[in-house]
């Protein structure tokens, strides 16, 4: 425990010692110090560092040499660099200094736990200077009499040090006072040079590990002079088209120096300069003429000048000045070619002449106009065709043969040599071979085999192939000697179609076409894909060439990609010249995505998706499946027609039963002999043909039934029994009339209603269906008013009801007027009316009920009954004397009022072709 308070009161003591001032202001002297103080090392060396503590610490703190520690930027240096001299000094070696940074610092461990920095020095690493080389140095004319020297050199390698330069010069008598560069360490300039004396030149460096001095140059300063460039240049042209004359001034005096000169020139938009031999201009001058120039072309001049014995240096460029050359007749004739179209006439052609203006150094001047003739080989007798054009083409119509073409171009001094092309009726000379392209950097290459014969030149077409637009023919002529020429203006990613003709003295070959490209791209887009046919198992494909503007280069083939919705994709390659494919071995019944792919030599590009699905049936199937249908059902309704005709009658009874036809009703045939007339005012007028039967009414008193025999009344009783049986059944028609008054029916009743049927008259009149002793009446038809047929049920219910209301009805009995005279009245049969004792013998069955109002005419129904009460009834009436014809007798014993009076009904019309109803 004391131990360790002892450590920290030894610590305390130390950083008073370093850090507390004594009594004079200054500090307390430290507890020990490093030699050396802040060194300067050379980079690589070997470097030893010492750490001497104060006897004053030692006996204080008990503080020795073998608890110091060594540390370089707060980085702990290895023990095996320390080394103990004594128990107050400790030393450290560094056997490399490259390692070395700053600061290296002295530190004491304190009991073993706490560290405290004794002293510490910074150590600074570098490299001695290094000899200056390659002194040069210049005069620069600053003005007419003013000269500055600037001097350069090479410092050498980096010091990392502050390296100090000086420039020192001095005469062989005279040191002058050094020249310290400015923000550099190469290069420094003196003012104020003499010229004519030797001068002697160097450099020196120096740094804190040492210093240099460079190898001293001796020059006379006059000659290294770089004089100014001549001024005020000027350019004018002179009496020749070729030659072009500068002026200009020099700025350095004769007496100090006689200068040579150097000119260069060169065409405007050229950047290559040309000189003036240096012998030509090595005297000294201030004007020159410059020959051998192109005529009409415009150059630009340059000078500069140095030393005349070449000592020394080359005066920068002067300012370019320009000038122009005057006109000069055409150095050669346009090059010339044709387009011929024989489209229109097969005897005749249009030649396109078009030819290339001349460069400026073959012009020579402006192009006044161009001189065109035409003359015809295959007829020497025709005269010559002149044409004067102002442009680069002309078009001829010319019929079809050889012909020769010269054209002259013209200036305003003179013609340039003719140009001429041939052109032979036909290109039957051999063309060239193996014609190929090469792409070369951003030129066309375009190369062939020269056939044998010797050619003259080839002319060289080619143009923009484009969907959209027509080619445009350009073309270039080369020599005869050449298989191979560069195309300049090609784009790329464009088709060309190039041709070349070789032209012969007497005649021309045929053109040799290829495709190229400069450069090629994957296509712009890829073929839309769509289905011309779709079956069950395959799937017609079909789809458009990519334009050429799409293509982007050569299409290589076509890709068709297609799967099902689940289902692995297929690839199948085609051919690029197809537009057609045709898919197999598909599933019937299927979704099918398909998708193609456009290649080129530079990559692929993929169009649009496309589904179709197939036919669930092949073809022929349906055919094969409907045709027998529908054989078979045609066959079942050809049966079922002649099953039904063999069977009709049958068919017939259960479908369209039997019903009566009124118009075959024996009561619309039935008339008598002599039709009776009548005087009815206005039913004459409305039924004038008289095709109505007359009927009159017959009153029967209720208590002459005995008036009748037995005998005679039988067949009513046999119809009475068959009526109550039947009652259900049968029925008036009177009822079924839509505008009929009820029906009133004589009662069944014998007693007690007699009375007052008496004197009644029966709505309702029954007249015989057959003809009267088998008499064959006249067909007579009638319509009914009403518009609905009389129903069975209605006739037997309405029958059946009109029964119970008929006991104190009297009945009436129609007799047919057989055209005699009313007043005969000696007949056997039906002298007095009697009396009918049953209700429903007013109803008879079997005759036909005719029911009157008044004075309109209601509607007349008929009602059909059983052949047996037909028979009944055809033999009450043959009681009656044959032959003689039944008519209406009133009652003489019982005379009646007015009131009794029995009213007269006359039926309804029956007309000739008329409608009974049922």
């Amino acid at each position: 425990m004391f131990s360790r308070w002892n450590w920290v009161a030894c610590g305390f003591y130390l950083v008073l010692n370093i850090c507390s001032p004594d009594a004079s202001g200054g500090l307390v002297q430290s507890c020990g110090h490093i030699i050396p103080e802040s060194p300067v090392l050379a980079l690589g060396s070997n470097f030893t560092a010492l750490c001497i503590l104060n006897e004053s610490c030692l006996d204080f703190g008990n503080i020795y040499a073998n608890q110091i520690i060594w540390k370089i930027k707060n980085r702990v240096v290895p023990k095996e660099q320390y080394r103990e001299i004594n128990r107050t000094v400790s030393s450290v070696t560094f056997n490399d200094t490259s390692s070395l940074a700053t600061p290296l610092t002295c530190n004491i461990l304190a009991d073993g736990q706490i560290e405290q920095n004794i002293y510490g020095i910074t150590v600074t690493v570098g490299l001695a200077p290094e000899k200056p080389k390659n002194l040069s140095c210049v005069v620069h004319q600053v003005s007419r009499f003013t000269y500055d020297m600037n001097c350069t050199w090479n410092p050498g390698r980096h010091t990392f040090l502050d390296t100090e330069f000086r420039l020192r010069y001095s005469w062989p008598e005279e040191i002058f006072p050094d020249c310290i560069p400015k923000g550099v360490n190469n290069s420094c300039t003196i003012n104020d040079i003499q010229f004519f004396v030797n001068t002697e030149i160097w450099v020196e460096a120096a740094n804190a590990l040492g210093k240099a001095e460079s190898d001293p140059l001796v020059v006379d300063p006059v000659d290294i002079v770089k004089p100014l460039a001549p001024q005020n240049v000027s350019v004018s042209s002179g009496i020749l088209p070729t030659v072009l004359k500068l002026s200009w001034e020099n700025w350095i005096s004769d007496t100090v120096m006689t200068l040579k000169f150097n000119i260069r020139y060169r065409i405007i938009g050229d950047t290559s300069w040309m000189e003036v031999p240096c012998e030509d201009t090595a005297s000294p001058r201030t004007s020159f003429s410059v020959q051998e120039l192109r005529p009409y072309t415009k150059y630009a001049f340059s000078i500069r000048c140095m030393k005349e014995d070449g000592v020394g240096y080359w005066s920068d460029w002067s300012e370019e000045k320009t000038g122009i050359t005057t006109e000069d007749q055409p150095s050669k004739g346009p090059p010339v070619w044709r387009i011929i179209d024989a489209s229109h006439s097969p005897a005749s052609w249009t030649v396109h002449l078009m030819w290339k203006a001349l460069k400026p150094f073959e012009a020579n001047g402006v192009i006044l106009q161009y001189e065109v003739t035409v003359r015809d080989k295959s007829s020497p007798s025709c005269p010559l065709k002149k044409y004067n054009v102002t442009g680069t083409n002309h078009t001829l119509q010319l019929p079809k043969g050889t012909y020769e073409v010269t054209l002259i171009a013209r200036n305003s001094v003179g013609a340039s040599p003719p140009s001429v092309l041939l052109i032979p009726a036909s290109n039957s000379k051999a063309p060239v071979e193996n014609l190929r392209t090469l792409p070369k950097h951003d030129k066309l290459w375009v190369g062939w085999t020269a056939p044998n014969n010797y050619v003259l030149k080839y002319v060289i077409e080619w143009c923009l192939v484009s969907s959209s637009s027509d080619c445009t023919i350009e073309w270039q002529i080369a020599l005869g000697d050449v298989q191979g020429i560069d195309l300049k203006g090609i784009k790329p990613f464009k088709c060309y179609l190039i041709t070349v003709y070789p032209l012969y003295a007497d005649g021309q070959g045929s053109g040799q076409s290829v495709k190229a490209y400069l450069k090629q791209d994957r296509p712009s887009k890829g073929p839309t894909v769509q289905t011309k046919k779709v079956g069950k198992a395959e799937a017609v494909l079909t789809w458009n060439h990519l334009t050429v503007e799409e293509q982007n280069g050569f299409i290589r083939n076509y890709t068709i990609l297609y799967k099902t919705i689940d289902g692995n994709e297929t690839v199948v390659t085609v051919d690029p010249s197809k537009t057609e494919y045709t898919l197999s071995s598909l599933t019937s019944d299927t979704l099918y995505t398909v998708r193609m792919m456009a290649s080129t030599d530079n990559g692929s590009r993929t169009g649009p998706d496309f589904t179709f699905t197939t036919q669930k049936f092949g073809k022929g199937e349906i055919e094969a499946i409907v045709v027998p249908v529908c054989l078979a059902f045609l066959l079942i309704v050809l049966l079922g027609v002649l099953f039904c005709f063999n069977k009709r009658d049958l068919i017939k009874k259960h479908i369209w039963p039997i019903v009566p036809d009124p118009s075959k009703s024996n009561i619309a045939q039935w008339s008598p002999q002599v039709p009776a007339k009548h005087n009815f005012n206005s039913k004459d007028q409305m039924y004038p043909e008289g095709s109505f039967t007359d009927v009159s009414v017959v009153e029967i008193e209720a208590d002459d039934k005995k008036s009748f025999s037995e005998q005679d009344l039988k067949p009513f009783d046999l119809l009475k029994k068959e009526k109550s049986t039947s009652e259900g059944h049968s029925s008036g028609i009177g009822g079924s009339s839509c505008m009929s008054s009820p029906r009133q029916s004589v009662s069944d009743s014998d007693e007690g209603e007699t009375t007052q049927n008496t004197s009644s008259t029966v709505q309702y009149s029954t007249v015989v269906l057959n003809g009267y002793r088998d008499q064959t009446p006249v067909q007579v038809f009638s319509r009914s008013e009403s518009t609905q047929p009389l129903l069975d049920s209605e006739e037997r219910s309405e029958d059946h009801a009109g029964g119970a209301d008929s006991t104190a009805q009297r009945q009436q009995y129609f007799r047919q007027n057989g055209g005699q005279d009313e007043n005969n009245t000696d007949r056997p049969c039906f002298e007095r009316a009697k009396q009918v004792t049953h209700a429903n013998e007013g109803d008879l069955v079997g005759f036909v009920q005719l029911q009157v109002s008044g004075q309109s005419s209601q509607p007349l129904g008929l009602g059909m009954e059983k052949n047996t009460q037909e028979a009944a009834l055809s033999k009450v009436l043959q009681t009656c004397t044959e032959g003689q014809t039944v008519r209406p007798e009133t009652v003489e014993e019982n005379p009646l009022s007015v009131d009794d009076m029995p009213k007269s009904y006359l039926p309804q019309t029956v007309r000739q072709g008329g409608y009974m109803p049922q």
